[in-house]
């Protein structure tokens, strides 16, 4: 809720002041206009920013400080997220025109595979590497110790909700009633098909696996969920479940990455597919719409996707960077401890025992 409140107030003053030029200075009869459109864009929009931080917080569990991290989702949400939000979905310096001068397509994403889910994933891949491993995550000889979820049925319930949720992000992402397509939903629901059924094999039924690769699948499809054909969507979903499987594994075993959630590969990875795929199967040789007038191009898709990952990346590092110099981002067990007022009780023994 801290987490929410303080993006909300980032973005609320600074960051979609940034992406689209719209100040709430002004009085309220001129913010009710058009019955508060505006207004209820912003309350929309604010859910996918203040989603950067929410996808920061699982790769960060358990060893980051907290006030620091409200920091960091301030300077986030604030501008480094608009920043290419603007670009993205507003046309800013010009980019989108020379993508659609160069390749004949602007840069698309419906629903923010690149411009939501890779860049948060991008940006706690900073923040990850940054902060180091838990305490005893890896051994002195670098072998992994595996912490295995604690509570199956929370991980079932949050992937249950989350993929409900979905639906409703991703259909409304047109962002009026008519531009609403019952194509988006059934894409959605064919990628997280996919994304489930590819994590249930190559994950050997574990139930980790299996509850991201839904997820996966509708990180992915986010970008191209309104011009794909469902065969594609479906394809794109078990890509990206298995994807998920394989990057986490390595991120985990050999790259020596402690990502507590997987948030790397599961949006940064599987969101910079989505852009790309939106390009592969939203061609109509492929079975999509070709982007109707306004077309699809993977160049285009491929530039705008390395563009969003680069500013995820510089911008993570700066941020947290700085946070790590001045204040520091990790949490001292021992020095948050000292001087608590904690009174251990011994349990008596059983006369039996």
């Amino acid at each position: 809720m801290v987490d929410f409140s303080i993006s909300t107030i980032a973005y609320f003053f600074i960051g979609y002041s940034i992406a689209y030029g719209i100040s709430f200075y002004s009085g309220a009869e001129v913010l009710a206009a058009k019955n508060g459109y505006d207004l209820v864009k912003f309350f929309f929009l604010l859910t996918f920013a203040a989603a950067i931080p929410a996808i920061v917080s699982g790769g960060i569990a358990e060893r980051a400080k907290f006030n620091p991290q409200i920091a960091a989702t301030f300077l986030v949400v604030g501008f480094v997220y608009p920043f290419f939000e603007g670009i993205a979905w507003n046309g800013h310096f010009g980019f989108q025109d020379w993508l659609l001068t160069t390749f004949g397509a602007k840069f698309r994403d419906f629903a923010g595979s690149v411009v939501v889910h890779a860049m948060g994933g991008w940006i706690a891949l900073t923040a990850v590497i940054l902060l180091g491993a838990r305490s005893g995550r890896y051994s002195k000889e670098g072998k992994l110790h595996a912490y295995p979820p604690s509570n199956i049925p929370f991980l079932a319930l949050g992937a249950w909700i989350l993929t409900v949720g979905w639906f409703g992000f991703n259909v409304m992402s047109a962002q009026s009633v008519q531009g609403i397509s019952g194509l988006v939903a059934v894409n959605s629901l064919m990628a997280l098909v996919g994304g489930t059924l590819a994590a249930l094999v190559l994950g050997k039924n574990d139930p980790g696996f299996v509850h991201n690769g839904p997820l996966a699948g509708l990180v992915a499809v986010c970008a191209g969920s309104d011009i794909m054909h469902p065969l594609g969507a479906l394809t794109t979903g078990l890509v990206a479940g298995a994807l998920f499987v394989w990057a986490f594994t390595i991120t985990q075993s050999r790259l020596k990455i402690d990502d507590v959630l997987g948030v790397w590969p599961l949006h940064g990875l599987c969101g910079a597919w989505g852009g790309l795929a939106a390009g592969i199967f939203g061609a109509k040789a492929l079975g999509g719409t070709g982007g109707g007038e306004a077309g699809v191009s993977f160049m285009s898709q491929l530039i705008g996707t390395g563009v969003g990952i680069v500013v995820a990346l510089v911008g993570g590092f700066i941020v947290y960077g700085l946070l790590k110099m001045t204040v520091g981002i990790r949490m001292d067990t021992e020095a948050e401890f000292d001087g608590a007022d904690i009174s251990i009780h011994k349990i008596p023994a059983r006369s039996e025992d």
